[in-house]
């Protein structure tokens, strides 16, 4: 059997390296991404297929105040003459330009189902319509006044512009997103009123920073409002950079249902959420039990955002419940901020917000100057054809008897009257009723406007400065138009300051009422309800006494004391009730069965304390470095037996002196500035003693004089203290007459 012979390698086949092919193939398709879909134009603001579709629209004369056409002759028209790709993407971008809350300010206005917030799509477009908005038409004003360049269409049949005269500041106004190939953009929507006060800002100083821009536009303006939480500072460094992320909050209110009962209505939602997936998300996190403050969630909305959400407890705090789902919910977003876009309409670049502006007023003046010289154009021939009217007029009998007599009218005119053809072509054309005498005054006075016209267009092309004043008056007319004090100018988003709450859960949970806390000198501890007047009355174990009775609500935390120099924590909704004599304190709290309790009084956060040990150490702390998250506690003064913590107590307003008393009944006055602020230790010493201890401490203010209480329950308030005041660590001075013989204030 004879062997298959191999295939025979065709010709002219050239080898092609196939590294070298992927990379030219897939650079020519990454550009084609970049220049033709995915970024906008930093000139008008728009990708090709929003440009194609406004032309389009155009061409098919869907003016504001038009009769709408549908939607389906659109993108058919769009499709079939410009954009050469599948019907429903270009239907999707039309929907999204026509869209409110997708589009600042929308583009085409819609007539139809063209879908809402909660994400729900448009119509099939063989049932939607629509037309241009003035918008649209100040972005396409002058474009056939040679403004801008055209190129040939997909199939070279046509002709389409490269971009647009854009006298609307579309880009920032609008935004914009998109994804390419190795590069994205994400440009958030502004208010056009303060783009437009920035631009003749810019223009009136071409060096401005970013700082001074930032006067006039101090941020995003989404189309769903919400409310902006980023400082300045990052907002000026997202808008130098042209990189950054802005946090936005739906707007919410309390509202008041009587009887001590509320609700929260969340009346905008951040950009580009959908509503009723914010809602299912919300009532998601609700079934696995993650958002323990909120108790339902409905949405009420009809043409309005109204979302409410029903708190578990009336006692919770507003604040806080709406931070949880802040956390937890896209009540919340981070929007990306990346204004790469296509720079001068062939670079891709990230511009900053300064970098934007000046080259949308670079073009706006090279749209200026070509409709200038188009104008100029115009009006040279409008008054090429005046001077052949008027040479006709005045030989009018010459020209008729040319007219009838020669066979070739044109040329015998031209050599008469030494006319260019177009005057020759105008004179032929010209109607009998036309021979009037009133038709020469109005010629004449035609000509003479014209050439005052012509006057002006050329100062105004031979001088930056008229020609950069004309700019600001379009700007200023766009401005009025769009101003703040109209529907759609008005700004929508606006900016506040994240608060700063620490979410704790469980405590928000407490419902807030008052309570009296009873604990007697061997620990047994209760909690009563509401505020007793007289404490006579409470009973005690045989053998026990009261020692501190405190009016607090359920929702404080309690800071104890023991004579270790250990600090404990406890909540007073969990103390145990006023039924019989409570329960030892040590089953809440690990404190040791020699330990005493030295002090018990209610927390407040921004509170000061001076703590003492019987060998006279002391030193200033603050409570909040007391708390403690365990049952063990918080070893704030450092004391060793047989040495005890004795006092503990809080620091008065406006206390600027402490006086000491020891077991010897000697008593010393000092500065509290003496004494050291520590989050934990031993302190210094407050006073000498020969023999004995601390016996009491007080911090007071020396101008309000030293007030004690006696054993009789009397009240002294001693002014003159003089002979005690001395430095810390003294041995002091024998008390006041009538200083109670505890030695305690």
């Amino acid at each position: 059997m004879s062997k298959p012979t191999p295939p025979q390698t065709p010709e002219n086949v050239e080898p092609v390296d196939l590294r070298e092919a992927l990379e030219e193939r897939y650079l020519a398709y990454a550009l084609s991404t970049i220049m033709h879909r995915a970024l906008p134009d930093v000139r008008d603001g728009l990708k090709p297929v929003h440009r194609r579709i406004l032309y389009g629209m155009r061409v098919l004369r869907l003016d504001p105040g038009t009769v709408f056409k549908k939607c389906a002759k659109i993108v058919g028209d769009v499709m079939g003459s410009f954009h050469p790709h599948g019907d429903q993407a270009i239907y999707d971008t039309l929907v999204r330009l026509a869209q409110d809350f997708s589009v600042r300010y929308p583009l085409i206005e819609g007539q139809g189902n063209f879908g809402n917030i909660d994400g729900d799509n448009a119509a099939a477009y063989r049932y939607t319509e629509a037309r241009m908005t003035r918008v649209a038409m100040l972005l396409l004003e002058g474009i056939d006044h040679d403004t801008v360049d055209f190129r040939a269409t997909y199939d070279g049949v046509g002709k389409e512009p490269v971009v647009l005269p854009g006298a609307f500041p579309n880009l920032l106004a609008n935004g914009a997103s998109g994804i390419a190939v190795g590069m994205a953009t994400s440009v958030p929507p502004h208010n056009a009123a303060e783009l437009c006060d920035a631009a003749l800002h810019l223009i009136k100083f071409p060096n401005a920073g970013i700082e001074k821009l930032m006067q006039f536009v101090p941020g995003p303006d989404f189309p769903t409002g919400g409310i902006i939480v980023d400082d300045q500072e990052s907002l000026r460094a997202t808008y130098a950079s042209g990189r950054g992320a802005v946090r936005v909050r739906a707007r919410w209110d309390t509202e008041d249902l009587g009887r001590g009962t509320w609700q929260i209505v969340v009346s905008e939602i951040p950009y580009q959420v959908q509503k009723s997936r914010l809602v299912e998300k919300i009532a998601e996190l609700l079934t696995d039990k993650k958002l323990p403050l909120l108790a339902d969630v409905r949405d009420e909305s009809a043409e309005d955002v109204r979302l409410v959400l029903e708190p578990r407890s009336r006692s919770i705090d507003p604040v806080l419940l709406m931070e949880s789902l802040f956390k937890l919910t896209d009540l919340e977003t981070r929007i990306s901020v990346n204004m790469n876009v296509l720079a001068e309409g062939r670079v891709p670049r990230v511009l900053s917000l300064r970098d934007v502006l000046s080259q949308w007023l670079a073009h706006r003046q090279v749209v200026l100057v070509r409709r200038s010289r188009f104008r100029l154009d115009e009006i040279a021939r409008r008054l090429e054809v005046l001077g052949g009217y008027l040479i006709a007029y005045l030989n009018l009998d010459e020209v008729i008897r040319i007219i009838r007599e020669e066979d070739e009218a044109k040329p015998a005119l031209m050599a008469r009257f030494e006319l260019s053809e177009a005057q020759a072509e105008a004179i032929l054309n010209m109607r009998l009723r036309a021979l009037r005498k009133l038709e020469e005054i109005e010629i004449r006075k035609e000509h003479a406007a014209l050439s005052l016209e012509r006057d002006g267009i050329e100062a105004l092309l031979s001088s930056d400065e008229a020609q950069w004043s004309a700019i600001a008056d379009e700007i200023r007319a766009v401005r009025k138009e769009f101003g703040p004090d109209t529907p759609l100018g008005r700004r929508r988003s606006s900016f506040a300051a994240a608060p700063e709450v620490e979410a704790d859960l469980d405590q928000a949970l407490i419902e807030r009422e008052p309570v009296t806390v009873v604990c007697s000198e061997k620990g047994w501890i209760r909690s009563l309800k509401g505020h007793i007047a007289d404490d006579a009355g409470l009973t005690y174990k045989d053998g026990d006494r009261g020692k501190f009775v405190l009016h607090a609500q359920t929702t404080d935390k309690l800071l104890l004391m023991s004579s270790s120099g250990r600090f404990f924590t406890l909540d007073a909704n969990r103390l145990p009730g006023g039924r019989g004599h409570g329960e030892p304190v040590r089953l809440a709290a690990d404190i040791d069965a020699a330990d005493g309790i030295v002090t018990l009084l209610i927390h407040e956060p921004e509170a000061k304390l001076l703590v003492a040990a019987s060998d006279g150490s002391c030193f200033i702390v603050a409570e909040a470095d007391c708390i403690g998250n365990t049952r063990k506690g918080k070893q704030v003064l450092n004391v060793r037996a047989p040495v005890e913590a004795q006092v503990c107590v809080r620091l008065p307003a406006g206390a600027d002196h402490v006086a000491v008393i020891g077991e010897n009944r000697k008593m010393l006055i000092f500065p509290l500035a003496d004494l050291p602020r520590m989050a934990r230790g031993r302190g210094v010493r407050l006073q000498r003693y020969r023999n004995g201890g601390l016996a009491d401490a007080r911090a007071f203010a020396l101008a309000d004089g030293l007030t004690w209480t006696d054993t009789s329950g009397r009240t002294w308030t001693v002014a003159e203290l003089a002979e005690w005041i001395g430095q810390r660590a003294q041995a002091g001075r024998s008390p006041p007459k009538g200083f109670p013989r505890n030695n305690r204030f």
